[in-house]
Parts: structure tokens; C-alpha cells; sequence
């Protein structure tokens, strides 16, 4: 039997209406520009080898972007998957969402060959976004989130076998997910004022109510110190949680209401997020440690909507795709605060 708790969130002032910015500091950006047209390339990952892998969610198909060669490779799905999202395991697998076609997805770019996992209730139809636990290498386990079906679940790569939860509230839309320092998941609620948690060992879920009514957390990211952030998309807020507390502060973002929060990232330390009702798109960065945010920088593309991406601590690069039929990459510079700590 599933246990759903709801855990009432701790009122907090609502801030200042104007944005507090720390000196610019950029975030160069290079993008490649994908030889499909209008199949809309999302959701990069960056694979150990170094390959972009990414989704045609129009056009169906799977694809990698070398960046040494600037070369792209495609592997064609069926009409109709219409993928949403991937991951890339340390065995070099891809793993896909089939949102159109009630499926997780394997591809194996050695031979092409790609094996289905059809979600075991037809409710469930629209798998959304992958996450690879943080222990995959060991147990295997990918995280998800079914967004009209009102569903999380847990995929395991090994046996195949699905486990859904169904979202306690109704309607919920489950959206963007992230595992936290504790090993819990965390995911946005993206037609309600929640926050989700989902407890790996109980598989039981948590809901967090965000102060605001109105709120519709999109994506989401988690810090080092364990604190959720998500970008409140009908609002225009940067927000934070702290699951210990259930404690919510949010910050206005710096093109206002009209900014439309969508991608939400972490390296760990500083937030990044892209405002994707102002054109062209803009890439933010947000110092926690300020409560500022210190980096606003223009899409070359415009970007049209940016709506994931995926941080690569190797290099500290941050990739996404863009509706404007790009692969992109910026090269995010360090927080102010940390800058101010070294010179000490």
C-alpha cells in the first residue's frame, strides 16, 4: 500500500518586488546548429565519451553531436514516439522517453538496436523526464515522471520491471525531477503549487505546498546543501525549498513576470535557469550565497524555448537545445561569493 503525506509549508515573507543583480559576469555560449529542421532538438546529455546525445521530439529520432568533428549521427524511432528525453548510463546505453508512445526506450548506439518497456498501466501514457539514480552503475535504477498521466515511477534498467506511484493530487502534471544529497527525489507539480518527494526505500510520497497559490513549478534543481530550486513558470520566481523545514524563499526573476522560468540546472553551487518568455531567451545564473543573481546572457540563437538542460561537471558547461534548432553550451563561470572567498 502507498502512504501519501502532505507537509504544510512554513510562511515566509514575499520579497521585494525588484530584482537585486551582482556585477554581470558572462556565461560564453557556442551552439551548433542541427542539420534536421523543425524537429525541435531538446534535452541534451553528455555522454562519458564526450558525445552530445540528444531528442528529435518532432522529427523521432534519437541523435548524437560529436563536438570535436561538429558531426551529428541519427538512429530513427518509430512514427509517432515522439521522445521527450534521454539518458546515457556509464555503459554508453541510451535511455529515452517515449511520451507519445506509453514506452521507455534502449538504445544501443553500438548497433542500433533499441528494445521497448511499454508502462504497465495505460494511464500512465506519456512518460516525461529520466534520471538516472545516483547509484545506477549499481542498482540500475532510472527515476521518471509521467506528466498527464499523473504518475512518477522507477524503471529498473536490469530486470525491466516498472513501479508507478500514482501524484496524490489530482492533476498534478509531474514535471521536471532531481535526486537530493539524501538519495530522495524530488519533483516539480507542474499544474499545482507542489513540490513532490518521493522516499527511495518506503516508495512513499511528500508533498511540499508552495506559499503562493498560483505558483507552477516547472523544473527543478538541487544544490550541494541539499536545498530544492525550482522556476515558478507563471510567476516569473527563482524559488527554494528546504525539505528539512518545508521553508520556500523566492526571488524575482530579472525580466520580470512576462520571464517565463523553464530549464533549471545546478552545478552544485550557483542556479542557472533560462527565462523563456523574453526573445531572445536568456540564460541567468543565481549566487545562493549572495541571494543574487550575477550572470544574464543572451541566447545567439534566440533560443525560440529552452526548456531542459544538463550540466557536465567536467568543464563546468551547461548544454541545452533550443526550439530555434541548435545544440548549445555555455561555460558557466564561477559564483561571486566563491570569487570573494579565494581572494581572501
Amino acid at each position: 500500500m502507498l502512504l501519501f503525506v502532505t507537509l504544510a509549508t512554513v510562511a515566509v515573507q514575499a520579497p521585494a518586488p525588484t530584482v537585486q543583480l551582482a556585477a554581470n559576469t558572462p556565461a560564453p555560449m557556442r551552439e551548433w546548429k542541427v542539420p534536421w529542421d523543425n524537429t525541435r532538438p531538446r534535452d541534451p546529455f553528455v555522454a562519458r565519451d564526450g558525445r552530445v546525445w540528444f531528442v528529435g521530439q518532432a522529427g523521432d529520432y534519437v541523435a548524437a553531436l560529436d563536438t570535436v568533428s561538429g558531426e551529428f549521427k541519427r538512429f530513427e524511432l518509430d512514427p509517432g514516439t515522439g521522445p521527450h528525453n534521454l539518458v546515457v548510463d556509464h555503459a554508453g546505453i541510451v535511455w529515452y522517453a517515449g511520451n507519445r508512445a506509453a514506452h521507455i526506450g534502449r538504445l544501443d548506439p553500438a548497433t542500433g538496436k533499441i528494445t521497448k518497456f511499454s508502462m504497465p498501466d495505460p494511464a500512465a501514457r506519456d512518460p516525461h523526464t529520466l534520471l538516472l539514480d545516483r547509484n545506477h552503475d549499481q542498482n540500475g535504477l532510472i527515476w521518471f515522471t509521467v506528466q498527464g498521466g499523473n504518475f512518477v515511477g522507477r524503471f529498473d534498467t536490469k530486470s525491466g520491471a516498472v513501479t508507478l506511484l500514482r501524484n496524490p493530487t489530482p492533476n498534478a502534471r509531474p514535471y521536471g525531477i532531481v535526486q537530493g544529497p539524501d538519495g530522495a527525489l524530488y519533483y516539480d507539480q507542474f499544474n499545482s503549487n507542489k513540490i513532490g518527494r518521493i522516499d527511495p526505500a518506503s516508495m512513499t510520497i511528500k508533498e511540499y505546498t508552495l506559499p503562493a497559490e498560483e505558483a507552477r513549478p516547472r523544473r527543478i534543481a538541487v544544490t550541494n546543501d541539499g536545498m530544492i530550486w525550482y522556476g515558478d513558470y507563471r510567476r516569473g520566481y527563482l524559488g527554494r525549498l528546504d525539505p528539512r523545514t518545508g521553508a520556500v524563499e523566492e526571488w524575482p526573476a530579472p525580466s520580470g513576470p512576462q520571464s517565463r522560468p523553464y530549464a533549471v540546472a545546478s552545478n552544485g553551487e550557483t542556479v542557472w535557469m533560462f527565462e523563456t518568455g523574453v526573445q531572445p531567451n536568456k540564460l541567468v545564473g543565481f549566487d545562493p550565497g549572495l541571494q543574487k543573481f550575477f550572470s544574464v546572457n543572451d541566447v545567439p540563437s534566440g533560443g525560440g524555448t529552452v526548456r531542459h538542460h544538463y550540466y557536465d561537471s567536467r568543464n563546468r558547461t551547461l548544454w541545452f537545445g533550443t526550439d530555434a534548432g541548435t545544440i548549445g553550451r555555455a561555460v558557466l563561470p564561477p559564483a561571486p561569493s566563491a570569487q570573494k572567498v579565494s581572494a581572501r
